[in-house]
């Protein structure tokens, strides 16, 4: 058995290494000087395109301990493949919140919540739980998940989004910018989901956009302006949901 567990072992680093030296072959020096215009940290990337970074995820397939030990290396880029790669029904909510802990940069927020945390029967629980956190990343965290679910999952009824709301209105005065725009995209997605939560995210929408408060007012009348504009009226009066 230890034989059997070493030769595990072994070849799950293996492929970690593999994975590590792919990136670096398909890493250029204008992608890492780039990531500086859109607030991504260098230090711990190579600076790998994200279609790559998705080629290679797709390349690997779905493998819950690859994923873990792909995060363990701390390389942004790996990082990324690991929420490609992850199993959804075997992420546990632990899980997460080690992963967010360690979250330092919009980008692998908000991909791990469109490619992993919103499959994950988790997901709801940790927008609640994550809404109200100091720290900024976790806090984004929480409603760049309710964005991705906006998006993403189709069964969900009205009314969990209609807590979202609840929850976007409390934190709209967070002025820290990551949190502001991911609290900002969540209300207009929220918004342009059926005609129903569009009058719902509207009426927040108003309300904070009359805030005292600076950001929250940036928050509702950026977010107002997309809500009530022709295109997404139009859009949503094809659509037979309401």
């Amino acid at each position: 058995m230890p034989k059997t567990r070493n030769a595990t072992r072994e070849s799950l680093e293996h492929q970690v290494q593999s994975a590590l030296k792919w990136l670096k072959s398909h890493s250029t020096k204008a992608t890492l000087d780039g990531m500086a215009r859109y607030a991504l940290p260098s230090d711990k990337a190579l600076g790998v395109a994200y279609r790559d970074i998705k080629a290679l995820g797709k390349r690997l397939g779905r493998n819950h301990e690859l994923a873990a030990a792909l995060w363990d290396t701390g390389v942004y880029e790996a990082r990324m493949v690991a929420s490609m790669v992850d199993d959804p029904a075997l992420v546990t909510p632990a899980q997460m919140d080690r992963w967010g802990k360690d979250f330092d940069n919009w980008g692998i927020c908000d991909t791990m919540c469109f490619n992993l945390f919103d499959r994950t029967p988790h997901a709801w629980v940790k927008v609640t739980q994550w809404s109200s956190s100091k720290h900024e990343f976790v806090k984004r965290t929480a409603f760049a998940l309710l964005w991705s679910l906006s998006v993403h999952d189709k069964r969900a009824g009205n009314e969990l989004f209609v807590q979202g709301l609840a929850l976007i209105e409390r934190a709209a005065d967070d002025e820290r910018n990551f949190v502001k725009k991911a609290v900002n995209m969540a209300l207009r997605a929220i918004g342009k989901r059926n005609r129903a939560l569009n009058a719902a995210a509207a009426a927040v929408a108003r309300r904070l956009a009359c805030s005292p408060n600076a950001t929250a007012r940036w928050v509702g009348k950026d977010a107002l302006g997309e809500l009530t504009s022709p295109s997404v009226m139009r859009r949503l009066a094809l659509r037979a949901d309401v």
